[in-house]
């Protein structure tokens, strides 16, 4: 195994997944912390992304710095001040189901309210223009007993639907660039049980 730096993990010998050896299994868990490594950087590429389109009032981009950015000047934690800005990046990968994706993606990052929170938020928007458009405003009456009912419809009512204005002032990506990595860090695990 002579390349073993981070950059070239080495390789692996097996043919089926039963004939792994303690040797291949070293190089997939070096793969898999590299992945992690880059997971940062692919995310905030995946913002980066969004920037540029003009059919929204504001490029995505730029409503995903406005959100934050309220988040980070309410005074959210470094945690919520994350989901916040990474909250829509999935919409051009899942544009049926962005809020489970990017909830999947940050469930080993994050805690369960703000898992439930980017999962559910589409659904929660509707509530500001159901009416206009044909949509029931109270879908997410569903889920009204839901510990974390309330969180969502305030994540949506003070960040996501308020964060479209072309004047705002937000924080440059750089401000939220080493809370994405502190938030995102985190060490390989193979996979176990889950009860979740």
């Amino acid at each position: 195994m002579a390349d073993e730096s981070p950059d070239q993990p080495g390789h692996m010998h097996f043919a089926h997944l039963d004939d792994i050896s303690v040797d291949d299994f070293a190089v997939l868990r070096r793969v898999h912390e590299q992945n992690l490594r880059n997971l940062p950087d692919l995310l905030l590429e995946m913002l980066d992304t969004l920037g540029g389109d003009d059919a929204y009032p504001v490029d995505r981009r730029t409503h995903s710095l406005q959100a934050a950015t309220r988040a980070l000047r309410d005074g959210r934690d470094e945690e919520y001040v994350v989901v916040t800005l990474l909250h829509d990046i999935a919409e051009t990968l899942g544009p049926l189901n962005h809020g489970e994706v990017i909830a999947a993606i940050l469930k080993p990052f994050i805690s369960e309210p703000n898992h439930w929170m980017l999962e559910h938020h589409p659904l929660f928007q509707s509530y500001f223009y159901g009416s206009r458009v044909g949509v029931d405003p109270n879908g997410r009456d569903a889920y009204r007993d839901s510990p974390y009912f309330d969180r969502t419809a305030e994540f949506c009512a003070l960040y996501d639907e308020v964060s479209f204005e072309p004047d705002y002032e937000s924080e440059p990506i750089e401000t939220f660039i080493p809370m994405v990595r502190r938030v995102l860090s985190a060490e390989w695990t193979p996979p176990t049980t889950s009860t979740s």
